[in-house]
């Protein structure tokens, strides 16, 4: 059984060179010149030892005071009527409304 070479040693050269110089953005180009696509360049890299992974972005979650759950139930029971329509307003907008009927 004959192993099939998806890539020439000419293609592995300019992959790697060209991801040297180009980095994880330059997936996209590499796959367009190579007649490859970006999973098929990416895998090879990693293959080849040479693929970096991006670093994901650890997101951190502000505490930003009250949840807008929990500002739906002061405006409901300041103003003393369903409020489920305003599930789709902001947390600004709930707040504004909370101090605007405070204020009555």
């Amino acid at each position: 059984m004959t192993k099939t070479v998806n890539y020439t040693d000419e293609q592995l050269a300019t992959l790697k060179s060209k991801y040297e110089e180009l980095g994880n953005d330059g997936l996209d180009e590499i796959a367009m010149e190579l007649g490859k696509s970006t999973r098929s360049v990416r895998s090879k890299l990693v293959r080849e030892g040479v693929y970096v992974a991006t670093p994901k972005v650890a997101t951190v979650r502000k505490d930003t005071g009250p949840t807008k759950k929990e500002l739906l139930n002061q405006l409901e029971s300041i103003v003393g009527f369903d409020v489920t329509p305003l599930q789709g307003a902001t947390k600004e907008g709930l707040q504004s409304l909370i101090a605007y009927a405070q204020g009555q």
